[in-house]
């Protein structure tokens, strides 16, 4: 299971940068989102996005004792959505010793 996630955490990196700088090729952040935020889809989208964010940074709030970790994770979080997340947890799978159980992740 260890090997599968980082395999996944690894991809979605990648995924991430991969679509991100196509649309920026495309077309610019502050352009496309001055074009979007009329569509309430979009905004729907934006609010369902943020609040799975927040979900996550509680998880980061729990794992992380140090305010200034918490204050990284959160202004990366929230600037860079998963491509934070998942280096977030390909740091954790590291932490792992070869004989922890992959739920050793979701204790202190």
């Amino acid at each position: 299971m260890k090997t599968f996630l980082k395999i996944y955490f690894s991809c979605v990196i990648l995924a991430i940068i991969y679509v991100t700088v196509t649309a920026t090729m495309e077309r610019g952040v502050v352009t496309a989102m001055r074009d979007l935020w009329p569509d309430a889809w979009f905004r729907a989208t934006m609010a369902d996005t943020y609040f799975a964010f927040l979900a996550v940074f509680l998880f980061v709030c729990y794992k992380e004792r140090g305010a200034a970790a918490r204050v990284f994770w959160f202004l990366a979080i929230m600037i860079l959505g998963n491509l934070a997340i998942a280096p977030y947890m390909l740091i954790q799978l590291a932490k792992l010793k070869k004989e922890d159980p992959v739920e050793k992740i979701f204790l202190r």
